[in-house]
């Protein structure tokens, strides 16, 4: 009877002893002996920020990571999500971070602590190159809009009267549901949509009027994450360094603009 019951007793332990084993496997930590060690999450399709080359993760965010660690003494191990799982996993302790082009907002700040901004950029509309009448927010009204689910450019057009929002996994089947003449416009992030169209990525668009935002990118990390002050100091190490600037040309083509210090 006995060893009945020890049997039964290790049956119900084992689930809870192995999802034990599996967050701490994925828990920030030294290797032996070596430095701290963050597991990072990206949504790893859209450039020119994170997308997978062939020697693995690229992109500008993926650099800047990897530069602020250098700098500031700590490691990056990058993991491809989604980017609507993103928050979920920092949340669930999955990750110790998430870079992938995230805007810092009031909303998201609600479940999870950003670092400094480390990007400056915007909202643009794209339509097809043959369209002439949308320059505006205001020319969608009715129309039929692809974008992110997930992402400020779809905050943005939930806000377009009698507008249809149709939401996609990723910018680049947004944009390519445009290329295809499926919708009358596309809201994403203007770098993003530029380099697709700069690469040939895709075809048949374009980008139009004025940004409909100005935003700024941060690194997301679970609330009171002991990382963030680490990170922080990378961060400001690469920008006062020059190294910042460095990457920002490799992947733009120009200067930088000046981040602040905290969200405006």
């Amino acid at each position: 009877m006995l060893e009945i019951l020890r049997s039964q007793l290790l049956r119900r332990l084992a689930p809870a002893f192995f999802a034990f084993l599996l967050v701490s496997a994925c828990s920030s930590g030294p290797k032996a002996g070596g430095p701290l060690v963050l597991t990072v999450g990206s949504e790893a399709t859209y450039p020119p920020f994170e997308s997978q080359g062939e020697q693995g993760f690229e992109g500008f965010d993926i650099d800047l990571f990897k530069a602020a660690g250098e700098a500031a003494g700590f490691e990056v191990e990058f993991q491809n999500l989604s980017f609507d799982a993103l928050i979920p996993a920092l949340q669930s302790g999955t990750i110790d971070a998430a870079i992938s082009a995230m805007t810092i907002t009031e909303e998201r700040a609600k479940t999870v602590d950003f670092s400094r901004p480390y990007f400056k950029a915007g909202l643009a509309i794209a339509v097809q190159d043959s369209d002439s009448t949308i320059q505006s927010l205001a020319d969608l009204k009715d129309k039929k809009i692809a974008v992110q689910i997930g992402t400020t450019g779809a905050a943005e057009a939930a806000k377009v009267e009698g507008a249809t929002v149709v939401t996609f996994e990723n910018a680049p089947l947004a944009l390519q549901e445009l290329s295809n003449k499926n919708v009358d416009a596309v809201i994403n992030d203007s770098p993003v949509t530029l380099d697709a169209i700069a690469t040939g990525n895709v075809k048949g668009i374009k980008v139009v009027g004025e940004l409909l935002t100005e935003e700024f990118y941060g690194i997301a990390f679970p609330k009171g994450s002991k990382n963030l002050a680490k990170v922080n100091e990378g961060i400001d190490s690469i920008i006062a360094s020059g190294k910042y600037a460095e990457i920002y040309k490799k992947w733009f083509g120009a200067e930088p603009p000046t981040l602040p210090a905290t969200q405006p």
